[in-house]
Order: C-alpha cells, then structure tokens, then sequence
C-alpha cells in the first residue's frame, strides 16, 4: 500500500495534477506490481516561500517545475525495482503532464507491513 505525496508550486491545473496522481499510480503498478484500486495521493501546492530547494544539487539543473514525490511503502523491494520505479515515474510524468525528469525528486520511505491501518481501527497487514 503505497501512500504518495506530490508536493510542487501552486498555479498547476486540475488537468496537470491528475496527470502527476495517476502516472505516478501507473508507475508503482508495473516496478512494484502495486494492485489495483490500491491508490492513495495527495498533492499539496506550495507559495514560492514555502518551496524551496537548491536548483543545481548534485549537478542536476532544477527550477520552478520541480515536483517532489515521497512515497511510503512496504519495505522489501530490491534496488532493481526502485530503480525501475524512479526511472518509470520520471519517463510518464515526462510524457504527460510534461515534466522535465530533471524536475523530478523522488523519496521512497519504506515501513513494515504492520505499520498501516486502512480503516476501521484494523492492522489489516498484520
């Protein structure tokens, strides 16, 4: 169970923030074969006081199209299908909504199964 926050500068359309939610959904489905239906997003649009970050951290040129993703999910993933998965994220949020991959900034947060409740008071992973 993946839960992903999309956090970019405010100004973006319904249209362009859909598109970020779902190809970064499409994404965790086929590098971590995350099933469907099993989808939960937020995005939060910031002021420019209130985004900041450094436009050429580790030689990569970013500027005010950044989009930051932190994704928490189930520990147990190999480094192949991280790296699948950044790279897949980076590929469709390319072809639409148009994101540079270089405006792409992924944090991949893993937990234990146990650490999740998706309703009713329930560890339903325990």
């Amino acid at each position: 169970m993946p839960l992903v926050r999309i956090s970019l500068r405010a100004g973006r359309g319904d249209d362009h923030k859909t598109a970020l939610a779902e190809g970064v959904y499409e994404a965790l489905r086929e590098a971590f074969g995350v099933p469907e239906k099993d989808k939960f997003v937020v995005v939060h649009e910031h002021g420019s006081s209130e985004f900041v970050y450094d436009p050429s951290y580790l030689g990569v040129e970013r500027d005010d199209d950044l989009v930051i993703i932190q994704i928490t999910a189930n520990a147990g993933r190999t480094l192949d299908q991280k790296k699948a998965l950044y790279r897949a994220i980076a590929d469709r949020l390319a072809a639409n909504p148009g994101v540079a991959p270089r405006n792409v900034l992924i944090n991949l947060v893993e937990v234990q199964k146990e650490n999740w409740s998706f309703g009713d008071g329930v560890a339903q992973y325990a």
